[in-house]
């Protein structure tokens, strides 16, 4: 789904594309120590949405069927498709969660092109179901002046690039210091990662992180997470590279969760 995507048009091919670069990895993760093979994971598929929908129709059926998997005690994991999508998973979890954003962009925008539930508009969006208190966006290097402003007024933290370049292992420290005890919904936007490793997403914005350092937050993040999303790869930009990235940090990220699983039941 790309119905309001501004720039380069293409994230709803991403899903398949990021599938399809999966089954070019080995099942064992040397980084994680993990067998995907042991995880007990299953792959809906697309959920039938269209451009044709609405971005309100669009994320009441990405929220229903996040509820029901929240229901059996399942892990949501969305793959974008624009970042609007992240705001029907979310709605299907406790509002008292935290929710970490990665991403270029801090789409803290009330509307735009007359849009509310645009994908500029996604962090605006989930302050009204999650506390903007409860909310952080880390890797931004592009926003409005007036978008800013509103931010910081409503409590919104954000950490952009250039700060986070700086001191990766202080902003780690805050931010876990912010999330004391809660649990963690992590949705990652592609295009937090400088465009020379990504180039392949919808609004591409230079001087981002690297790879590696988005995936040691992740470890660092993992033991509290309890769903997350990747969106805004946009194949069509791409020759391949933006979804192989995106289809390994996905796997770790779940290889990750499963190795907290397993130290909890004290299997590990």
């Amino acid at each position: 789904y790309d119905r309001t995507v501004s720039f380069r048009r293409g994230a709803r091919e991403a899903p398949r594309s990021i599938r399809v670069s999966s089954w070019n990895f080995e099942s064992y993760n040397m980084k994680t120590g993990v067998d995907f093979r042991e995880i007990p994971v299953h792959d809906y598929g697309d959920l039938p949405v269209s451009n044709d929908d609405s971005p309100r129709e669009m994320v009441k059926t990405v929220k229903e069927f996040s509820t029901k998997l929240v229901e059996e005690g399942k892990t949501p994991i969305g793959i974008g498709g624009e970042h609007t999508v992240s705001v029907g998973i979310i709605s299907s979890l406790p509002r008292d969660i935290m929710v970490i954003s990665f991403d270029a962009h801090l789409d803290f925008r009330d509307e735009y092109q007359s849009e509310n539930y645009s994908h500029a508009c996604v962090i605006r969006r989930l302050s009204e179901y999650v506390s903007p208190r409860n909310i952080i966006v880390v890797g931004v290097r592009s926003a409005e002046r007036n978008e800013l402003l509103k931010a910081e007024e409503e409590g919104l933290e954000y950490y952009d690039a250039f700060s986070f370049i700086r001191d990766k292992r202080g902003v780690m420290r805050e931010i876990k210091k912010r999330i004391g005890d809660k649990s963690i919904y992590l949705t990652l936007d592609i295009d937090v990662i400088d465009p020379s490793y990504a180039p392949g997403t919808g609004t591409p914005e230079p001087f981002g992180l690297q790879p590696i350092d988005v995936l040691s937050c992740i470890e660092e993040l993992s033991p509290r997470i309890i769903g997350f999303d990747l969106v805004e790869v946009c194949p069509p930009f791409d020759h391949g590279e933006t979804s192989i990235l995106a289809a390994r940090l996905i796997r770790s990220t779940i290889e990750m969760i499963w190795l907290r699983r397993i130290k909890d039941k004290g299997l590990g």
